[in-house]
């Protein structure tokens, strides 16, 4: 026996039609090169939505072709995700702080046909256009007054583009297994990887995310999407804060720690998102303007702020909370949408301690609903869930990528019973809560035992004149491998070699997991996604 419900696809556009029958008067806000502080509305932006798939139609594309993106966070950029998505076309968004040799290929291995991108990055689009013969044309997103000159071929200015469109148009009925996104891994340890999304998948993902103890989106929301809209879809909350009726600040490319305060002023968010580089230095830069400039700058009283990407120091948590910031941290990847754990306060937890609040919260978190999750050891078992056995991290699930665009069953990273292999490193205690004690290929072993990069990180960054810490492995005689820790001080500090073991053994390390060797260093090398990027490291202190 079947159910009588009606067969209705998920889809993308039930999103945005949604959104304009019902919340059509919010608004969007967005900081942009040519309109410094933009605003208009939900109906406004999907009236220019269709004026801008009216102009796709005229191209000739075939439902599933390529439309890419390399842009910041703005409403031109966000016009391009549905007109794109909901033409039954797949919005690819580029991240622009790859490699030219990586946006070149990712552009001729998705095989786009379209590129929009901002004027930031024309001169990155000239460098690579020669070298991708699928590209039809280049948009560029800016009003005529400001459109720039360019070598680029037939390059567009998007306001032309979408003046000749009506403001009508009749959305197709799409599969809800239509691909709708496309983003890439950030190829740190190879070619990047495609991961192509379905509206199905979206939709679900939208769904769960949104939920209470994860985004808890109401319509009285205001959203500040500082995670970029090319870093997989954002983490999804263009499609969550739309489904919900949200106001969105879109903050461009203006995402130095001042130019972040200046907008929260502003247009103070309830919600924020964005990697731990971000909020590190919007810290540090907040808590030294207490004393150098008092009154310019205020937190905006009880925001919300989901921080992911990368492990989230403990330090952080206890830093923003001192001014009344919850930080919620997140796992994921770009092949799983990303949303999989969210490290939210348990009803278990109402009556625990802050110490254990704030290391619940330093933690990945609690699997979502819809995600399943097993820890592995090398020899294909199971662990328990106790807190104490780790193994890698594997997942499923309707939101979770089963494979690579155009990638060999042979290279994926797969189990042979469908788990998607995360390659991190972690334990599941009583409760569910993950703790991600490294990536496989991070761990340190020293005397045949194992010690965690990411303990030691967070360890350091705790210590009150550390800014940042990297913690890699360096080849030993006796022991295999040591670890070396590359820190960052605070200005004005200089602490020594000597205060940092010591700070580690009072944190409960024992002595042989403390570094031997500290390297002073001014910034950590970062990843296009802001995670440490350990190879770099590697590379300056091989020995």
């Amino acid at each position: 026996m079947n159910g009588l419900m009606m067969n209705m696809p998920l889809s993308i556009t039930t999103i945005m039609d949604h959104a304009e029958r019902v919340h059509g008067d919010r608004e969007i806000v967005s900081v942009t090169g040519d309109n410094p502080r933009h605003r208009y509305t939900y109906r406004d932006a999907f009236s220019r939505t269709r004026q801008l798939a009216n102009a796709l139609a005229d191209w000739g594309l075939a439902q599933g072709d390529r439309i890419a993106t390399l842009a910041w966070n703005d409403y031109r950029h966000f016009e391009t995700y549905y007109a794109s998505a909901c033409s039954g076309y797949v919005c690819h968004t580029i991240n622009p702080r790859l490699f030219p040799e990586q946006v070149e290929y990712i552009i001729n291995h998705a095989e786009d046909r379209y590129v929009f991108l901002d004027p930031d990055f024309l001169a990155l689009a000239e460098s690579v256009a020669s070298k991708c013969p699928g590209v039809k044309g280049w948009i560029v997103l800016t009003s005529e007054a400001a459109m720039p000159s360019t070598t680029l071929p037939n390059a567009i200015c998007y306001e032309t583009l979408l003046a000749a469109g009506a403001t009508t148009f009749d959305w197709p009925q799409l599969d809800e297994n239509a691909a709708c996104a496309l983003c890439y891994t950030s190829g740190t340890t190879g070619r990047p990887k495609g991961v192509v999304y379905s509206h199905r998948s979206t939709v679900l993902h939208t769904l769960v995310a949104s939920l209470g103890d994860f985004w808890s989106l109401r319509g009285t929301d205001v959203v500040l999407p500082v995670t970029p809209m090319f870093h997989a879809n954002s983490w999804g909350i263009p499609y969550g804060a739309v489904m919900m009726g949200v106001k969105m600040v879109f903050p461009g490319p203006h995402l130095h720690p001042d130019d972040l305060l200046d907008l929260m002023q502003l247009e103070p968010p309830t919600l924020s998102l964005g990697v731990p580089t971000i909020w590190m230095g919007l810290i540090q830069t907040y808590e030294a303007a207490l004393t150098q400039q008092p009154g310019r700058w205020k937190l905006p009283a009880g925001m919300r702020s989901l921080v992911g990407g990368a492990a989230v120091p403990e330090a952080l948590i206890r830093a923003f909370d001192k001014h009344g910031i919850w930080i919620l941290q997140g796992w994921g990847m770009t092949e799983t949408s990303p949303v999989c754990t969210i490290s939210y306060p348990k009803a278990e937890l109402r009556d625990a301690t802050m110490d254990e609040r704030y290391s619940r919260a330093a933690m990945a978190g609690i699997p979502v609903p819809l995600v399943d999750l097993r820890i592995r050891n090398d020899e294909g078992q199971d662990q328990a869930w106790d807190g104490q056995h780790v193994g890698e991290l594997q997942v499923r699930g309707p939101f979770i990528t089963g494979s690579y665009h155009h990638v060999p069953v042979s290279e994926d990273k797969f189990t042979d019973d469908g788990w998607l292999r995360t390659g991190d490193v972690a334990s599941v205690d009583s409760m569910g809560f993950v703790r991600i004690t490294d990536r496989t290929k991070d761990l340190i072993k020293s005397g045949g035992e194992w010690i965690s990069s990411v303990d030691l990180e967070n360890a350091l960054m705790a210590h009150p004149g550390i800014a940042e810490a990297a913690v890699i492995a360096i080849p030993d005689e006796k022991w295999s491998e040591r670890p070396l820790a590359c820190v960052v001080a605070k200005p004005g500090q200089a602490p020594q070699a000597e205060e940092l073991a010591a700070h580690l053994l009072k944190m409960g390390f024992a002595k042989w997991q403390v570094p031997d060797r500290y390297e002073w260093i001014a910034s950590v090398p970062r990843t296009s996604t802001g995670k440490f990027y350990k190879l770099k490291l590697r590379e300056m202190f091989p020995n």
